[in-house]
């Protein structure tokens, strides 16, 4: 019985670790993600702000991608005022390329 429950603690001390270790990266990630959304809050206006929330929704990744890029603008300097909703729309048209046009003609 003493080796089972010598396993069992081990057991036991092995999972409060790694509930331990994934409370800290969570914190983590969340300390990252404040961090990320006052220098957004620094660099967009309300609108700019608004306009990324709903782009959200449909293309997350694509908008992880523009804030990142919008971060690194800010941190290099080269962001003079804040961006407003037309200069975020403009990047954005940068960014994503040109679109496709589907033409359907009917005989």
């Amino acid at each position: 019985m003493s080796d089972l429950e010598e396993i069992r603690r081990k057991r036991m001390q092995e999972l409060q670790q790694q509930s331990a270790n994934a409370e800290s990266q969570e914190q983590a990630r969340q300390e990252m993600e404040m961090q990320k959304k006052q220098v957004l809050m620094q660099i967009l206006t309300p609108e700019a702000r608004s306009r990324l929330a709903n782009l959200r929704l449909t293309k997350p990744e694509f908008v992880d991608q523009i804030e990142v890029q919008l971060i690194q603008l800010a941190q290099m300097g080269r962001v003079q005022s804040k961006i407003d909703d037309n200069q975020l729309k403009e990047l954005l048209k940068k960014v994503s390329g040109p679109k496709r046009e589907i033409n359907i003609t009917r005989r």
